[in-house]
Parts: structure tokens; C-alpha cells; sequence
């Protein structure tokens, strides 16, 4: 792969689209070419890292991580894939299941991903026991095949699934990655996605009779002259019916989507299927609905990941809507994303 021309590639990239050309992002990048390219590194016989086989790139809400990283995927020509953490846990499981199960399904797993010369994973995050209790075995055994790997998170290695039911099983994952990963920070003061972001124009609040009438308004302009064609997703048995869909413009009460009994799995499904989504009625959040909450930031992360827009009704304004004490900081990493999907910037 030649990465002699990635950096001047991306500088160009910033110039094009009048970002500006951070000191850290650029640091960030050097790091990254030296991991693809060990080879072509000056201190390849010095460095600790040229053994590594995995970038871990981690930061706030907003500072970049996606945007490098997809930037250098779409720069590497040799065999890829790209997930967002949901989808690859979601890939897993399914394997697993396809498989019974069988005591090998973990090696035979990554013995599919060894097609791939780098696995580019997104989001990553551990929210549940189930893949906190798997993911060492998983990782060892992807090491063990020489996989490269690039990952992107909010937390650093060592708060992985802090506070979650049962850590102690998690932490044989957090040894391996920190033995077989670099490890960047990537700060920045601003969140990018945020910035000339003020007015809003998908965003509607407080949910009164005003509001709900232009959000009404938008969506009949929009499916004018559109078909009205219900679709039945079946998820391992679950039906889940989208009722108001009209040729990929659809539309869901929050309740819908973050009520019911449904996941990642369900979500990317529907994403599929959408183009653009209303979301009606987003409350405030609480202790008391923080489940449904929680539900709501796996739904952003995986829109966010499609890029599809959405139109929301919403009980305040961004910067004042609440969160429940556990999800506070996740839910940062939403709001931001709402910012960005509800922009005028993204085309629907």
C-alpha cells in the first residue's frame, strides 16, 4: 500500500473542505501511517510498536476520530472491512449462533476475518456482560492471526465498561488490548460537529401544537407524491412493522423505537431501510427511563454510522435536554450526533 501520499492527501482533504488543520489530527495521522506501514518507519528498529496490531485512537465527543480514520480506510486499497462496533458484535453473535455454539465458533469466526488485511471498528464500546465476558477470547485469538485493527472510542482502555456488572470477567480484554494496541488520545476544544451549527432546522422544541404542526408540515412535503408501502422486518422472529414509510422517508413516535423490546440488531435493520426518519415526541430523560434512553444512544450511533437524517420532535433544546446519571457521559456523544444529523448541512 503506498501511504507515501496519505498525509499530503489529507491536508489537501482539509484544505477542500475548509477544515482546519489541527496539530493533533496531523500527529494522529503519522502515528496511524507507521502502523499501516511499519516498514516505511525511520525508527522501525527502535520502536515498541512495530509489533502492535492494533490503533486504538480515543478522545471526546467531536474531535475527529471518525473523520481520520475513515479517511485513512478509504486510503488503504489492499482487503478491508469497516463496522461499527454494534454491527460487529451483532455479526459475532450471529456466527456464533449459526454455529450451535460449537467450542471452536470463536476461531472459525476469525478465520473469516483473515480475508481482511485491516478490520476498521467504530464506536467501540462495552455496555453489556454478554460481550464484556466474551471480548478477551475474541481479541486474543484475532491477535494470534497477525489481524490488523483500527478502533475508535470515547473511553480509554482502562474505564472499558467501568462501574458494569461483573468487570472482573472484562478485565483478561483490557490486559490484551493494552499488550497488543497503540494507544492515542486525540483532544481538541471544539466539537466540529457542533460549530456553525446554531440554527437548526430539523430540530423542533419544546413538543406543543406549534411544533408539532411544522413538523407535520415538513413531512407532508416531503412524501408528497410518495407511496405509502408498510414493511415487515422479521429479527430472529421479531416482527417489527414500519407502518409510515413512504419509498425510504419514515416516520416513528419515540416510543416505537425506544420503548419496546428491541436493539442494535433491530436498529441496523431499519436503517437499511430509511433514507430519512422522523422521530416524534423525544422526551427529557431521567433515572426512571433510562432504559429507554440507553436504547436511544445505540439508535443514534447506528443512524450516525448510516448518515441518515432525521427531522425530531423534542421536549427542549439540545444543549438542555437531560440524562440519567449513568448515561450522562454517553449521551454527550448523542446530543453531539443530533447536532449533526438534525443540520441543515446534511441533504435529505
Amino acid at each position: 500500500m503506498q501511504m507515501s501520499s496519505l498525509k499530503d492527501s489529507f491536508i489537501n482533504y482539509c484544505e477542500k473542505n475548509n477544515y482546519e488543520k489541527n496539530l493533533h489530527q496531523l500527529k494522529t495521522l503519522d502515528l496511524l501511517i507507521d502502523f499501516l506501514n511499519p516498514k516505511k518507519s525511520f525508527f522501525k528498529f527502535f520502536s515498541k510498536n512495530q509489533k502492535k496490531k492494533c490503533f486504538y485512537l480515543y478522545g471526546g465527543i467531536g474531535v475527529g476520530k471518525t473523520m481520520i480514520l475513515n479517511f485513512v480506510y478509504d486510503f488503504f486499497h489492499e482487503p478491508k472491512q469497516r463496522l461499527h462496533f454494534n454491527e460487529f458484535m451483532i455479526n459475532f453473535h450471529n456466527y456464533r449462533h449459526k454455529m450451535k455454539k460449537k467450542d471452536n465458533s470463536i476461531a472459525a469466526f476469525v478465520k473469516e476475518l483473515k480475508k481482511y488485511q485491516l478490520v476498521y471498528i467504530d464506536e467501540f464500546q462495552v455496555t453489556n456482560i454478554v460481550d464484556a465476558m466474551i471480548l478477551g477470547k475474541l481479541f486474543e485469538t484475532i491477535f494470534n492471526e497477525n489481524i490488523k485493527l483500527i478502533l475508535t472510542s470515547n473511553t480509554k482502555v482502562d474505564d472499558l465498561y467501568k462501574d458494569g456488572l461483573q468487570r472482573e470477567l472484562f478485565l483478561p480484554f483490557i490486559s490484551v488490548i493494552k499488550k497488543n494496541s497503540i494507544h492515542k488520545e486525540l483532544i481538541l476544544e471544539d466539537d466540529y460537529r457542533k460549530l456553525g451549527s446554531n440554527k437548526l432546522k430539523r430540530a423542533f422544541y419544546p413538543i406543543n401544537e406549534k411544533n408539532i404542526f411544522k413538523v407535520n408540515q415538513i413531512f407532508r412535503e416531503l412524501t408528497k407524491d410518495k407511496k405509502n408501502t408498510k414493511i415487515k422486518l422479521n429479527i430472529k422472529g421479531r416482527i417489527f412493522l414500519i407502518s409510515k414509510i413512504y419509498e425510504g422517508i419514515a416516520r416513528f413516535h419515540f416510543n416505537e423505537l425506544c420503548d419496546a423490546n428491541i436493539g442494535a440488531e433491530d436498529y441496523v435493520e431499519i436503517a437499511k431501510n430509511c433514507k430519512f426518519i422522523v422521530i416524534d415526541n423525544i422526551p427529557k430523560f431521567n433515572e426512571e427511563n433510562s432504559n429507554q434512553q440507553n436504547r436511544f444512544i445505540t439508535l443514534i450511533d447506528i443512524l450516525y454510522d448510516k448518515q441518515i437524517p432525521l427531522l425530531i420532535s423534542i421536549s427542549s433544546d439540545l444543549e438542555s435536554l437531560s440524562s440519567s446519571s449513568k448515561l450522562k457521559y454517553s449521551f454527550k456523544r448523542t446530543l453531539s450526533r443530533l447536532y449533526e444529523l438534525t443540520s441543515p448541512e446534511i441533504n435529505i
